[in-house]
């Protein structure tokens, strides 16, 4: 019956055989210089494009009878993942309306922005069509 176990002499030769010595390695120290950007007054139109790439949605005012905010319901068509027929999904979502411009039924444009309240983080964009 043959074992894997190691005999008491190996043991001992194991343990006093010299370790490898890593040689000491110095690193260099390179001085970054920090080149002087000029900042450009941009408009808010390119401040938002580069501002993270928010996410601009499209979608219908269905209520405006808050103060400074609105709800809009963004439709998409997706495929559904088994059957492949095209199916109209909707979302929800609060946004702000600082001037209360919007009325029901206006197609508007949302951006994503930082949490306004508890339901709200989109802002209006632009009135992209007003209802008639």
């Amino acid at each position: 019956m043959a074992t894997n176990v190691k005999t008491a002499a190996v043991k001992t030769a194991a343990k006093s055989a010299p370790k490898a010595v890593k040689p000491a390695v110095e690193v260099e120290k390179v001085a970054v210089k920090k080149a002087a950007t000029k900042t450009q007054k941009t408009t808010t139109a390119q401040a938002d494009a580069t501002r993270n790439r928010r996410k601009v949605l499209r979608g219908v005012v269905i209520s405006n009878k808050m103060e400074k905010t609105g709800v809009v319901e963004i439709t998409r068509k997706v495929p559904h993942p088994l059957y492949k027929k095209v199916v109209t999904k909707t979302s929800r979502f609060k946004f702000h309306d600082e001037k209360n411009e919007c009325e029901i039924g206006d197609t508007i444009e949302v951006m994503e922005t930082r949490p306004l309240s508890k339901d709200k983080y989109f802002r209006l964009v632009r009135i992209v069509e007003k209802v008639k």
